[in-house]
């Protein structure tokens, strides 16, 4: 039985050659995009999974939300000073590392170059973080001045695995040393949130002086802590005895005469390793995250798109209904039963599904490299093992296969013998199943339209972000990183001045805020007359900065060389300088956002006003800060975040990167400059990059989601226009002889044609019902996550659908006028 079954469902494809490549092709493309989107998910889930006690490694994480104005920061990294916490008063610690501080130089040969991901680390980062060790073991960076890196990292420094033992020559915070190589690490995967390739034994306490903050502040944040618990430990109790831990550790403070805590805004909490990638910080992040929501998203999408492919299936089995009319009689009056009848039609739909499987897998196999590359990922197709494919694809199979032939199943079975087989009735048409046919199409069209619509959207959004004004001159900018450092502080000001006098530099300024640095300073200044502390933006800049950038000057005036606007004190710390800089006051420039968040009316009348900003005790408490200038907003950030209400310092040790403004050609500029700088700091690397890369970098991620939505859009219409083109076909052989008869009382070729358009183009019309408000709800929830975005008006939603429907029409309408010119004494003739 299952044998002539078989045979049966073979013959059947065979025999209708369209109705088979159109079900196949459209199953294979919705198949390969499932396949190809459930990899990608279960990449995403996946990450950290190779990390030895994952499940015990836990990373503390700081969300902080302001009181004054409610802004949310939700931050990965975490002060140094609250590791030593958590051992005293959580025994379940098993251990616990902090990792931090500046990035590690490699100086070789007697050339400086960066270490990618390089971090200093304390001596139980190896017993917290179980790196897969090559050579060495967990005891490896149990000393300072030891180092252990990866595989690959070994091989680009010294062309060879086997370095243990070897020393390498480390530039960090000011101080070049020798490390000893004790270890060498298997290279950490790409779905990691957790990234590295040298770590390097740090001594903390001697290498950042204990008065400056770092090591004592609980509202400094430059590294990541991390905890091992002991078995059996129930993080939910740890976290739920946070709020009691913070009071118990961080100390009060005192602010304009009141007492406050940092611990008031901030709330910690230990989140696993694996749930890092995908949790709800994405601040300090040591590589970019995701979120659940556009993984789900992409998930739904392709789960619509292979829906469809079934839509398909349902739609063109029942339209050829009529040609297994008399089979499924014949079978009856033979005995079949119903049951008999549907096992038939099922195993012919899981047949058909599963050859478009293994056409799917054909499919992904050869996309499979392009498609990881696409999303930086690196993605593997295995079909057995953990993470084995094998039983999502039999799923697969059969989910499709019910889906698309239960109904026509259930619709063939039901056929009654007599009435099938009494004269003319060999061509009944499939009754009852035009309206669900319409509504399937409806369906079809409303996720391709919408789909379209989403893209054309976030397609304008990106174009919009890129081109929005952001209060600088972009073009014709670069932008130098290392700056900062300690070993160039003594020449920082000539190397400035050199670099203006480059052929092609106009001009050169250093800034603790630059074009998307990631960096963040933030600070409470008391405003007269209001008891509450404001949170603002403090940002160090020199005189160049402002004329560099070109950001324009709105009242006032910016810094100039005169004393009175530095606020430059000695490194080290001097506390006579800093009672000296606190007793005369400062000068300070906002920007536009800073008027508002103050409180003044006006730019002008901010001029000349004064705010206090608080310093150490032992130096005064408050410091009375003079605005002397109000500047353009500026977004150094990307335009998801809301430009921050900022006030600049003329403070030329608190900077880390040089603007330079230049014409001509950029490559010669960079070399001219970087000629400069090996000659100021041969022992710092060259790290310049033009602002108009380093926005383009920034919104590759938003260009790979609209380019991801623009496939799936393709993939939507062209399985719905499959789908409507076999329909169209099948609907016109049913109406063989109507045509004729029309035909011979005079209807025109135009007049069959536009019947037969309107007849497919009408559920293409309705669908946008459907499609318009969904589209709108998702993509104004899209647009909610930017702080500048475009408004959502009518133009791409009827583009999209003027665009779909004239896909529709093109679709059937060559088809259509085909049939509309055939000879009448053929249609005839028809049976």
């Amino acid at each position: 039985m299952w044998r002539n079954y078989l045979t049966v469902g073979l013959r059947a494809l065979a025999k209708n050659r369209t109705y088979a490549f159109i079900n196949l092709f459209g199953l294979a493309i919705g198949l390969a995009a499932c396949l190809l989107i459930l990899l990608y998910v279960q990449y995403e889930r996946s990450y950290d999974d190779w990390l030895p006690d994952a499940k015990r490694t836990y990373q503390l994480q700081v969300y902080y939300e302001s009181k004054t104005n409610g802004d949310k920061f939700q931050n990965q990294g975490a002060p140094y000073v609250t590791k030593a916490a958590l051992l005293k008063d959580f025994p379940q610690i098993e251990s616990a590392t902090y990792m931090g501080g500046p990035p590690l130089t490699l100086i070789k040969d007697g050339q400086a170059t960066v270490v990618d991901d390089g971090r200093l680390v304390d001596s139980a980062f190896l017993d917290t973080i179980a790196l897969p060790m090559a050579q060495g073991d967990s005891k490896a960076l149990s000393r300072p001045g030891t180092v252990v890196m990866s595989e690959s990292e070994a091989v680009r420094i010294f062309g060879s695995k086997n370095v243990v033992g070897r020393t390498v020559t480390l530039l960090t915070a000011g101080r070049k040393d020798d490390y000893r190589i004790t270890g060498v690490f298997k290279d950490v995967p790409k779905k990691s949130h957790l990234t590295g390739k040298m770590f390097a034994r740090a001594d903390f306490p001697s290498m950042f002086p204990e008065d400056n903050g770092y090591l004592t502040s609980w509202g400094w944040t430059s590294g990541w802590v991390y905890v091992k618990l002991r078995p059996g430990t129930d993080v939910a109790t740890l976290n739920n005895q946070m709020d009691a831990w913070e009071k118990r550790n961080i100390p009060d403070e005192t602010f304009n005469g009141k007492k406050v805590n940092a611990g008031d805004e901030r709330t910690f909490a230990l989140v696993a390793a694996p749930d890092v990638h995908l949790g709800r910080a994405t601040g300090s992040g040591m590589a970019p995250g995701n979120d659940v929501q556009t993984i789900a998203t992409f998930a739904v999408i392709a789960l619509l798109i292979l829906a469809m492919a079934c839509i398909n299936f349902t739609n063109l089995a029942t339209a050829r209904a009529s040609q297994r009319a008399r089979e499924v009689a014949l079978r009856k009056v033979l005995g079949a039963t119903r049951r008999q009848l549907m096992a038939q039609f099922l195993g012919e739909s899981v047949l058909l599904a599963t050859i478009a499987m293994l056409l799917a897998l054909a499919v992904v196999e050869i996309a499979l490299p392009w498609f990881g590359n696409f999303l930086d990922a690196d993605l593997e197709l295995h079909y057995f093992g953990h993470g084995g494919l094998i039983l999502p694809m039999i799923g697969l199979v059969l989910l499709v296969g019910a889906a698309g032939g239960l109904y026509p199943a259930f619709y063939l079975s039901r056929f009654q013998p007599a009435r099938v087989l009494k004269a003319n009735k060999s061509a009944s048409d499939a009754e009852g199943s035009g309206r669900l046919r319409s509504a399937l199409v409806v369906i079809q069209f409303a996720v391709s339209i919408g789909l379209i619509i989403c893209t054309a959207v976030i397609y304008a959004q990106n174009v919009y972000a890129r081109s929005l004004d952001p209060g600088y001159k972009r073009a014709g900018l670069i932008q130098l990183a290392g700056v900062g450092s300690r070993i160039l502080e003594p020449q920082a000001d000539a190397l400035t001045r050199a670099i203006a006098q480059v052929p092609g530099v106009e001009s050169s300024g250093r800034t603790m805020i630059g074009v998307i640095t990631g960096q963040s300073s933030t600070t409470g200044v008391v405003v007269p007359g209001r008891e509450d502390p404001v949170d603002m933006g403090i940002y160090g800049v020199d005189a160049g900065f402002f004329p560099t950038m070109q950001i324009r000057t709105i009242a006032g005036r910016v810094f100039d060389e005169r004393p009175a606007d530095d606020m430059t004190t000695p490194v080290p710390e001097d506390p006579a300088a800093e009672r000296a800089l606190v007793a005369r006051g400062g000068h300070i420039v906002i920007n536009e956002s800073g008027v508002k968040r103050l409180g003044f009316k006006t730019a002008q009348d901010a001029i000349g006003k004064t705010i206090r900003y608080g310093v150490k005790d032992e130096y005064g408490g408050m410091m009375n800060l003079t605005i002397i200038g109000v500047v353009a907003d500026v977004r150094f950030r990307t335009v998801r975040a809301a430009i921050e209400p900022t006030m600049y310092l003329l403070d030329k040790h608190n900077v880390n990167w040089l603007v330079a403004r230049f014409h001509g050609d950029p490559r010669t500029v960079r070399a001219g400059i970087e000629q400069v700088w090996r000659r100021y700091a041969p022992d710092l690397p060259f790290d310049a990059t033009l602002a108009d890369d380093i926005i383009a970098r920034a919104y590759e991620k938003l260009d790979a989601r609209a380019q991801m939505f623009g496939m799936f859009a393709i993939l939507a219409v062209v399985i719905g226009c499959l789908g409507l083109f076999g329909l169209a076909a099948f609907t016109a052989e049913r109406r063989t002889k109507e045509i004729g008869i029309r035909k011979v009382l005079g209807a025109r070729t135009s007049d069959i044609a536009r019947l037969l358009v309107w007849q497919f183009t009408r559920p293409v019309v309705i669908a946008n019902i459907i499609a318009w408000p969904v589209a709108w709800w998702l993509m104004r929830e899209f647009l909610n996550a930017f702080d500048a975005r475009i408004s959502l008006t009518p133009v791409p939603f009827i583009g999209a659908s003027l665009l779909a429907l004239a896909i529709a029409v093109l679709t059937i309408g060559a088809h259509a006028i085909r049939v509309a010119r055939t000879n009448p004494v053929h249609a005839l003739r028809y049976e």
